[in-house]
């Protein structure tokens, strides 16, 4: 920090950031290794169940957010890459997937009728003959042909 005197009486200095380089961007590894973690493993493991996830997975959260801001930049491919990486898609899917069960649907398929058969040879052709209704046969001896009589 550097500090200039004021340019007119009654005001405050100013204070500025000076540094002897540019700052680095965040990275996931850079956050790793600021917080003395020897490995991404070690660090990915201590993020999914140590004591620490919470604080991990807000750190985290803060790479992917500077990345996210990157993508309004007018080259974005590194960060695209970036974000892929840490798990963002380009397709819009639903989170109902990992919320939902799948069920399963059981068919059972019960015979009814005759079973198909497989060529013509094996159809049988049954003919029937069927004696008229008696009304018929009352009303043709009722007639006046004498034929008939």
């Amino acid at each position: 920090m550097t500090r200039t005197p004021p340019k007119k009486e009654g005001d405050k200095p100013t204070r500025t950031k000076t540094w002897d380089r540019e700052p680095e961007f965040a990275t996931i590894s850079g956050l790793a290794l600021f917080l003395g973690f020897s490995s991404r493993q070690v660090f990915d493991d201590c993020m999914r169940s140590g004591k620490y996830s919470e604080i991990l997975k807000r750190g985290c959260l803060r790479v992917e957010a500077f990345y996210e801001s990157r993508l309004h930049q007018h080259s974005t491919s590194g960060a695209i890459f970036a974000l892929k990486s840490m798990g963002w898609n380009e397709k819009h899917e639903s989170k109902t997937t990992d919320e939902t069960t799948l069920k399963t649907l059981s068919i059972k398929i019960i015979e009814s009728g005759p079973k198909p058969v497989s060529s013509e040879k094996e159809v049988t052709i049954q003919e029937t003959i069927e004696a008229p209704p008696n009304n018929a046969i009352q009303h043709q001896n009722h007639t006046n042909d004498p034929m008939t009589q």
